[in-house]
Order: structure tokens, then sequence, then C-alpha cells
């Protein structure tokens, strides 16, 4: 849809919606994030918002009871990843406003505005640091979910996680290897796999999870299992160090699930293969709160895409399983596959 240039102008006269525009050209912010960062007053930054939105330049999406705002792409497409614009353009001879900008001339007038506006705006430098904390604070809940289930993950009901979907995956991969399960959470998945892997590094955000996976090892007498404390978007892994990774109901907990896959493909050797087993896209809106989901699952386009942008080639994504009981989850099985030597 062409933006009106008087329209656009007008909205970002004002050096408020110029912090808003460029804290969201970073990052997903709520409401009441957007307060913290800018010390300003709910009334004022939905204001602020309302007319953002009314210009085409941001929009939002639920996460339970709350929004999270977003630079809209050129090509208005949303979901996981970044929003990065097509070249998509108003074909000649279409009923536009004279004076318009198509979708793609906007965001190219956006960009450079933005980066103007970065460099003279005084709060700029301030208001990305503090977005910085703000957001460490909802990787931190999260966090605290998971150290609050260590030792009862396994034996509450997790949704997805079945045998089925993971024998499935199973049967595709090729053994001995060396293998990073991450997002490994108390570890059951990554002692499986290290019965016939060279060696497995198990990698989680949650301290406690880690630390009763490896009393769980330890217990099974399993040595070739590393455990490490990190994050799925900066893993601690050497670059090429890895035959295959393995994310098991774990993607849809990252905040930034591109990233996490562009970190796979960083750490994978050359024809190094992925598997991915998560939730289809679903509406059980409650999985957030019940279980710190980030994202309520992902399409079999979206997945493929993701793992497109990521590097990988050789991409598969299929329905490995679907519940029967209410609200009848489904998983996904994705692989792929990193270039060759």
């Amino acid at each position: 849809m062409a933006t009106s240039i008087v329209k656009l102008l007008r909205v970002v006269a004002d050096p408020n919606r110029l912090r808003i525009l460029l804290l969201l050209k970073g990052e997903e912010l709520s409401v009441a994030e957007l307060q913290e960062i800018l010390v300003m007053g709910q009334s004022t930054i939905s204001t602020h918002l309302s007319q953002l939105k009314q210009a085409g330049l941001v929009e939002d999406r639920r996460i339970g009871k709350n929004s999270l705002y977003r630079l809209v792409s050129a090509s208005g497409e949303s979901g996981p990843g970044p929003y990065q614009g097509t070249t998509s353009v108003v074909p000649k001879g279409s009923d536009v406003e004279e004076g318009a900008l198509a979708p793609v001339q906007r965001n190219t007038f956006l960009d450079d505005l933005l980066a103007r506006a970065s460099a003279e705006i005084p709060e700029a430098a301030q208001d990305r640091a503090t977005a910085r904390r703000v957001v460490k604070k909802r990787q931190d809940k999260m966090r605290a979910f998971f150290d609050s289930m260590a030792g009862r993950l396994g034996k509450d009901y997790v949704p997805g996680k079945s045998w089925k979907s993971l024998a499935e995956a199973l049967l595709r991969l090729m053994p001995p290897m060396i293998i990073a399960d991450l997002g490994s959470g108390d570890g059951s998945f990554s002692l499986l796999l290290a019965q016939s892997a060279e060696k497995v590094i198990a990698v989680d955000s949650s301290a406690k999870m880690i630390e009763f996976a490896r009393e769980q090892a330890q217990r099974s007498h399993v040595k070739n299992v590393d455990y490490r404390l990190g994050d799925m978007e900066e893993l601690p892994i050497d670059d090429a160090s890895v035959d295959l990774v393995f994310f098991s109901q774990s993607l849809h907990h990252a905040l930034h699930p591109d990233q996490a896959l562009t970190e796979a493909n960083r750490i994978l050797k050359p024809s190094g293969r992925i598997a991915i087993l998560d939730l289809a896209k679903h509406r059980f809106e409650e999985a957030r709160e019940m279980y710190a989901d980030e994202w309520l699952g992902f399409s079999e386009a979206e997945l493929e895409s993701m793992l497109n942008a990521a590097g990988f080639s050789r991409v598969q994504v299929s329905i490995a399983d679907k519940e029967e009981k209410h609200p009848r989850f489904q998983t996904l099985l994705a692989v792929g596959q990193t270039a060759g030597e």
C-alpha cells in the first residue's frame, strides 16, 4: 500500500515518534517496555503508536494480554525473523494518490531518516542501552520459569514433545556424530542422543536446568555429554565444530529464532545437518504463561523460509505428529544442511 509523503512527514516530524521508530527498528517492544525506556505515560505512548500505525509504519502482534510493536516491512509481511523490506513498487497505472510513496520507497526514505535521527537525537544512545536492559528482563523472566521447572519438566506435560516425532527424526540421522542439543532443558534428550553420538554439547540458558542435567548424566554414568550454560542466539560453541544441530521443542522459546538458526549454521561443519522439532503454528494463547512460549509455533512456510535465510539448503519441513487431545498440537519436523567445502 502506498503512503502519502505529506502524511509520512507529518507523523515523523515529532522527535518522540522518531525515538519510538528507532527503538522498534532494533527490537519488538510492548507499550509497557516503551514506557520504561522513554519514561512517558501509557496514554502518550499509545497515542504515538496509534499515529504510527495509521501511517503504516508500525504493526503489532498479540502476546497473551499484551502486544509487541515493530516496524512494518516494505512487503507488509510479518512473522519471526528480521523484518526486511522487499523491492515491491506501485505498478504503472495503479490507482494511488499523487505524491504517494511505494512501500520500498517509503522504507528507503525511512531508513535514511532514522540513520540521521540516530545521530542527531540526544536520547537515542541512552534509549538503545535501556532497551537492551528491558529485553534482558524479558529473557530473565523466561529463564526464571525454566529454573522453577528444573527436575519437573520431563514429568509434566510439554506440548509437542512426543516419542513418535523424536523417533522419526532420529531415523534420518547417521551416528556417530558431534551433536549440539540447543535449548536442552533437563537433558533427557541429550542422554538419548549420547547413546550413539561421539559427543553431545547440551546448551541451555537456565543454570538450574544445566545443574539438574549434569546430575542426571552422572547418575546414568554418561560421560560424552558436555553441558554448557548459554543462549541459543549466542552459542558458547566454536565455529564449524559440530556435525548435527538439534532443536527439540526449543526454537519457539527464542526471542529471535532467525538468529538462533544463523548461530546453528555458524557452529556446523561443512555439509553439517540441522534437525528441528517444534510446534506447528497454533492459537493456544495459554502456552505463553504455562510454558513461557515466545512464539505460538511456526508454519511450515515460515520455518522453511528462516532456514533458507540462515544459509541452509536441502530444507525439508513436514508435520511429524498430531495430538488427539485439545488443543491438538501438531509437531513440525524440519531438516537442512550447510554448504559443503
